[in-house]
């Protein structure tokens, strides 16, 4: 992993809702090739970061800088377009579009169109279900394969960073366990990740370094190692006295 400047870096990001101080001066760093998670409660900030990234809101202080570049300007096709793709909350796919329709949307941004039957084939290695299931729409398929058409979907922009937003919500423990699996296999295939988790332990299992996010500012940042032996952190969030 590359540690000599961040591929993706907030510094002293202030995002307001009206009058709502919803981050304030937050700093993130993550570098290429890493697992980054970002842990918080409810209303901590945690997705307002994830709509910051992809540009769905704006700092009124501070900078977003990818790869070196400040892109507090970029709208999110841009983003994408740069390499940066979102894997949202609940996924948010279009229910009534077929499997191939929504992996097809995923990468709207894609001027190399002849290049596309080459990631298809690549989603449908990773995710055979969605094979056997390409004609299908995504407002029929359950929850877990659900998730994997929105990372399927992800993957079809070719990004060189994913954003993860608790995309171990609503799954069972087995398929909780898949989706971990999956982050680290695409880690492994030099995809940077980083994941909005509320599951701590899940996320600080597969990560290399952690936040952790407090009503809009950031209180504990360290390995992921150093955060699960963390006291404060095992009270929190991991259900321990």
């Amino acid at each position: 992993m590359d540690k000599t400047s961040p591929l993706l870096s907030f510094n002293g990001v202030d995002v307001y809702y009206g009058s709502h101080h919803v981050l304030q001066a937050v700093d993130y760093r993550v570098y290429a090739g890493e697992i980054v998670c970002l842990l918080g409660g409810n209303a901590s900030g945690k997705s307002t970061t994830m709509k910051t990234i992809m540009g769905v809101v704006r700092p009124a202080r501070g900078t977003v800088e990818w790869n070196g570049q400040r892109i507090n300007g970029w709208d999110t096709a841009q983003r994408v377009r740069a390499g940066i793709a979102l894997v949202p909350e609940a996924r948010r796919l279009f229910p009534d579009l077929t499997v191939m329709d929504n992996l097809e949307l995923g990468a709207y941004t894609r001027r190399d169109r002849a290049a596309l039957p080459i990631d298809f084939e690549r989603v449908f290695t990773m995710f055979p279900r969605l094979a056997e299931r390409r004609g299908q729409l995504a407002g029929t398929m359950s929850g877990g394969e659900q998730q994997m058409l929105a990372i399927g979907r992800a993957l079809m922009s070719r990004p060189r960073m994913i954003c993860m937003d608790e995309p171990s919500m609503g799954l069972s423990p087995v398929l909780v366990k898949r989706v971990l699996q999956i982050i680290t296999e695409l880690n492994a295939q030099g995809i940077t990740i980083f994941v909005v988790e509320q599951n701590a332990r899940a996320a600080l299992s597969i990560a290399h370094r952690g936040y952790v996010l407090q009503t809009g500012r950031i209180v504990l940042a360290d390995a992921a190692a150093a955060l699960l032996n963390n006291p404060e952190i095992r009270t929190a969030y991991l259900g321990e006295a």
